[in-house]
């Protein structure tokens, strides 16, 4: 099996020293950066699997990496923040982060969060495109075996880990209310409780992405959640 590479980005030695002792210990190839452009550095000798990015960072905002690394790919990041507010949890998610923890956190929640970006990732190219092949809608084609979206043209559509699953699971449910809080459950995402707006950012997203700002294919169904409108078809 292959070892998931994972870059920590911390500015705290002893944090930095500590919880990369303790992912090593849960089987990753950790590699640690104290700055940005260390983090550029190492992201140009060798690519990662997944980041843990800290927002406050010497010389640097982690938020203004994550624009700029969403520029170039949809490497998995994971935010962690002394800060915790919903404000900072809700900019990291808009900008494409997949998950946000608060600091401080304990190590075994780190790899618990960890595991299940990978896990959302494996699943989707696995038992799940085996069991139901492509999804078909509006012109539209989500192919969770080969973890793609795809225009009516065949132009190749980048998500996130996070936008992925929850398009996926608007598609096993089309023309049905889906609670918040459900979604959250059946998509499997560690990104807050339903109170806050993860949910309402990863359904932003989505509609940008599927140029359907005006709501058209996901509809908000004030004070339940949400309905995927389109017809589905299965392939």
């Amino acid at each position: 099996m292959t070892t998931h590479s994972i870059l920590f980005v911390e500015d705290d030695p002893a944090l930095r020293l500590l919880t990369a002792r303790a992912l090593r210990d849960y089987g990753y190839d950790v590699r640690t950066a104290a700055t940005g452009a260390e983090m550029w550095a190492m992201l140009e000798t060798q690519p990662a699997d997944l980041i843990v990015l800290d927002i406050m960072l010497p010389g640097g905002n982690g938020l203004e990496l994550l624009r700029r690394l969403r520029k170039q790919s949809e490497v998995p990041v994971i935010f962690v923040s002394a800060r915790g507010s919903e404000e900072d949890r809700v900019l990291g998610l808009e900008l494409g982060a997949d998950d946000y923890l608060p600091k401080p956190f304990g190590t075994r929640e780190l790899a618990a969060r960890i595991a299940a970006v990978f896990r959302r990732g494996s699943a989707a190219g696995g038992a799940v495109g085996a069991s139901h092949g492509d999804f078909l809608f509006e012109g539209w084609t989500l192919s969770p075996a080969r973890h793609e979206l795809r225009a009516s043209d065949g132009t190749l559509v980048d998500l996130t880990g996070a936008e992925f699953e929850l398009l996926t699971t608007f598609v096993e449910q089309p023309q049905r209310v889906v609670a918040r809080h459900r979604l959250l459950e059946l998509s499997r995402m560690r990104l807050g409780d339903s109170s806050d707006r993860s949910i309402d950012v990863l359904v932003s997203r989505l509609r940008r992405k599927l140029d359907c700002g005006d709501g058209r294919l996901i509809v908000t169904v004030r004070g339940v959640g949400y309905m995927f409108t389109a017809p589905v078809e299965r392939r």
